[in-house]
């Protein structure tokens, strides 16, 4: 398949699902995480990485919505590489990343980050109260904060903290139900991301 034609497809595929999204965002049982059994409401919105400003035009696009009262829902949205350098600000340590990594390395750099901004960290700074009806936590950023965070390992800490918010991942890869494989898309396999059985594919 030409490449062209995997665009078109990928862009079709992501006008669908961006459909959905927003019949969903007017919904009060998804609103309200009604009809899942025991499974909490993390649902993933893949997209082809080639299609990243179209993604982002359409974030801007809901949270217009949201706060004209188009949608009722509340979007709070979260991109991971900002929300990052937000955290390594408080804790006073954002100066020093370009020093450090001339003398240590991007490695080094990386595996002592993972230890400032674990997924436990970032999913303890993203929480608040009160949860009021009809918030929504959408994720972004996931590709620029790779491979600092893996989405697996934060949805793992996130889910218990918002049992009660659907939460979205804006995700620029391909989610099967079971595996995650990020920057999947036209003519490209992408890389694996690691397993996560407690989400929802957008369609």
């Amino acid at each position: 398949m030409s490449t062209e034609r995997a665009i078109k497809q990928a862009q079709e595929a992501f006008d669908q699902r961006k459909n959905v999204l927003i019949n969903q965002l007017a919904n009060p049982d998804f609103l309200a995480n009604k009809g899942l059994g025991n499974e909490v409401g993390v649902y993933i919105l893949c997209y082809d990485p080639a299609l990243e400003l179209d993604l982002r035009a359409f974030v801007n696009q809901l949270e217009h919505k949201s706060q004209t009262g188009e949608l009722p829902c509340n979007i709070i949205q979260c991109n991971l590489y900002d929300h990052i350098l937000s955290i390594c600000e408080k804790r006073r340590v954002l100066s020093a990343l370009d020093r450090m990594e001339q003398k240590r390395g991007t490695r080094s750099l990386i595996d002592q980050l993972r230890k400032t901004v674990s997924p436990a960290v970032i999913a303890e700074s993203l929480t608040y109260e009160p949860h009021n009806p009809g918030d929504v936590l959408l994720i972004t950023g996931v590709g620029e904060a790779y491979p600092l965070v893996r989405v697996h390992a934060l949805l793992d800490n996130i889910q218990h903290l918002f049992e009660d918010v659907p939460v979205i991942v804006a995700y620029p890869g391909h989610y099967d139900g079971q595996s995650l494989r990020l920057f999947a898309g036209a003519n490209q396999k992408g890389l694996e991301d690691g397993n996560y059985y407690r989400a929802f594919n957008l369609v």
